[in-house]
């Protein structure tokens, strides 16, 4: 798993073999999304529209809104909403603006009731509104006001200072007095046109006119999030959490899976593979107490990183591999042959297969089943034992696990004679025969003679 692409049937996997435990953590994320809600109380939103008539650019439009939501405008309709322990500052995150199509500004306020929502919407604007005419107006600037004055009656002063000017130069007798008097009237026209230009670009445009277009409306709805939202929220984050978990664990898992590695790590030879019927159980799952109980009830007892078991072959075909297994190590051992059965502490299939493997040897060899914790590994000296045969499952122990065993049988005296490889397999239903091969000749002419059992 550590090395495969995640395929869709892994995800399939998941969610068949651990149903029940993602279906809990949804409910759990449900529940911490309906808590969220009531800490955090409902929101409702309520906008407003304001048209700014004229020709505006678009970065114009965007000081506009920087406007709306300043602390000028804000301040002063908190002080006319005049709401109990509330100032601008707390309103300030719940004030915005946007500009949209049309030259108009949208500004949205945000309470804990639709009412106040409305309240503080209609408030802003009509602060927005009456700050931006002052600044277009200059009310709020007296130098500002005064200066347009002031220049026209610099203009006045001017034309007179000109006209004296004209009538004290010699009128008509020299060519320089001509072009003078022509300079000075050039000037008066130019200075009287820059007025007309002036007083035509007035402060007080129609851009300042600007227009609610009424009243904002009552919200019908709490703004998102809304508890619905979060509850389905919550849900959603916690089951995909668990599945980016599970596969995050399985990309993790070291466990060694194939029976090249196992050999490797254990540094001995295979002697088989035997086949166990039922569903392969994680590791440590066996036992009693509360927290092997609420496994079971979750599902977590069975291991879903592995491949399906595959359909098993009669009690007939079982019971071969087991003696094969018997014939290899009476193959490699002179007799008397006395083992000690190694299986790893928490490995409930292996421990299903060892004592299998006890009853199908019959006393050849002689076979004693101890089992060998893991986490400190300790294995009985060498007696009567002249080695020991490791019985294991597939995808449950790591190579340093396994090395420890390795370490603790070389320290007990006792040579690894061989691995077993237990794996699990759907046993057949009650009744039900396997067809015979299209080859095989029929039983009853072969009475006697069958290999595994009787005819």
């Amino acid at each position: 798993m550590s090395e495969d692409t995640i395929r869709l049937v892994t995800i399939g996997r998941i969610l068949r073999r651990r149903w029940r435990l993602l279906a809990v953590l949804t409910v759990v994320g449900a529940l911490v999304g309906y808590g969220i809600s009531v800490v955090f109380p409902p929101r409702y939103t309520a906008s407003a529209s304001v048209l700014l008539p004229g020709q505006w650019e678009e970065r114009e439009l965007l000081t506009q809104v920087d406007i709306a939501t300043s602390s000028s405008v804000v301040d002063r309709a908190a002080a006319k909403l005049d709401w109990a322990g509330v100032n601008g500052s707390d309103l300030r995150d719940r004030v915005a603006a946007k500009a949209a199509d049309g030259n108009i500004i949208t500004i949205s306020g945000t309470a804990e009731n639709p009412r106040r929502a409305q309240q503080l919407t209609d408030r802003v604007a009509q602060q927005f509104v009456a700050f931006s005419a002052r600044i277009a107006g200059g009310a709020t600037d007296a130098d500002a006001a005064a200066g347009p004055e002031a220049l026209r009656k610099k203009v006045q002063e001017t034309n007179r200072r000109i006209t004296e000017l004209a009538e004290g130069a010699d009128p008509g007798r020299t060519v320089e007095g001509v072009q003078a008097r022509t300079a000075l009237e050039n000037l008066r026209n130019s200075l009287e046109a820059a007025m007309k230009k002036l007083e035509e670009s007035d402060p007080a445009t129609d851009k300042a006119s600007m227009v609610v277009m009424g009243p904002a409306a009552k919200p019908t709805g709490q703004s998102p999030p809304t508890r619905t939202q979060l509850i389905v929220a919550g849900a959603l984050l916690f089951f995909l959490f668990a599945v980016i978990g599970h596969l995050t664990a399985a990309r993790m898992n070291r466990r060694l899976r194939t029976e090249q590695e196992i050999a490797a790590a254990l540094g001995s030879t295979l002697l088989g593979a035997v086949d166990v019927p039922g569903e392969q159980r994680a590791q440590h799952a066996q036992g009693g107490g509360p927290r092997a109980g609420l496994r079971r009830l979750l599902g977590t007892d069975v291991r879903w990183d592995v491949p399906p078991p595959q359909r098993s072959g009669d009690e007939a075909a079982r019971r071969t591999r087991y003696r094969r297994v018997c014939a290899h190590v009476r193959a490699q051992l002179p007799a008397p042959r006395r083992l000690l059965v190694v299986v790893p502490d928490g490995d409930e299939l292996a421990l299903r297969a060892a004592g299998q493997l006890v009853a199908e040897a019959k006393g050849d060899p002689v076979l004693r089943v101890v089992v060998v914790p893991v986490d400190r590994p300790i294995v009985p000296d060498r007696g009567t034992e002249s080695g020991a045969v490791v019985v294991l499952s597939a995808g449950s122990w790591t190579a340093e696990e396994l090395a420890g065993i390795a370490e603790a049988c070389a320290d007990a005296r006792h040579e690894i004679v061989g691995i077993v490889v237990a794996g699990p397999v759907r046993a057949r239903p009650a009744g039900a025969a396997e067809p015979p091969p299209d080859h095989a000749t029929p039983a009853l002419a072969v009475r006697g003679h069958a290999t595994g059992g009787s005819a």
